[in-house]
C-alpha cells in the first residue's frame, strides 16, 4: 500500500516544490537587491494588446449572460457523461439504460425549470 501512495506523495512533493523554487529565487533576488528595479510610468501603464486602453476595466455585465453560460456548462457536461454510456450501451444492459433515463429525466427537470424561469432569454 505504501508503494501506491509513495508515487503519489513524490508527485505531490514535486508539484509543491517545483513552483516554489522560481518564486523563492525571485524573492531572494529582490531582497538582496540583485534583481533590477527600474519603475517607469510606461512600464506601469495598463497594456491592452498594444492599444491605448479605452474606458474602465470594470464593466458591469448582465447576470443573464452568466446564467446562460452556467446552463451551457451543465448541459455540456451532460453530453460528456452520456457519451461513454452510449459507447458501452450493448455491454451495460437494462439496469444502465434505466439509470441513464433517470439521469436524463433529472436534467430535463432542470431544463424545464430554467425554461420556466426564463433563464434562456437574452434580454
Amino acid at each position: 500500500m505504501i508503494e501506491q501512495f509513495g508515487r503519489a506523495g513524490f508527485l505531490l512533493v514535486f508539484a509543491v516544490i517545483f513552483p516554489l523554487i522560481p518564486i523563492s529565487a525571485s524573492v531572494l533576488l529582490g531582497v538582496f537587491k540583485i534583481r533590477p528595479s527600474k519603475p517607469d510610468p510606461i512600464k506601469e501603464s495598463i497594456y491592452e494588446c498594444g492599444m491605448v486602453p479605452i474606458g474602465d476595466a470594470q464593466v458591469r455585465y448582465n447576470v443573464r449572460y452568466y446564467l446562460f453560460g452556467l446552463l451551457f456548462v451543465v448541459f455540456d457536461v451532460e453530453a460528456v457523461f452520456l457519451y461513454p454510456w452510449a459507447v458501452a450501451y450493448r455491454q451495460l444492459g437494462l439496469y444502465a439504460f434505466v439509470e441513464a433515463l433517470i439521469f436524463i429525466a433529472i436534467l430535463f427537470v432542470g431544463y424545464a425549470y430554467a425554461w420556466r424561469k426564463r433563464a434562456m432569454e437574452w434580454m
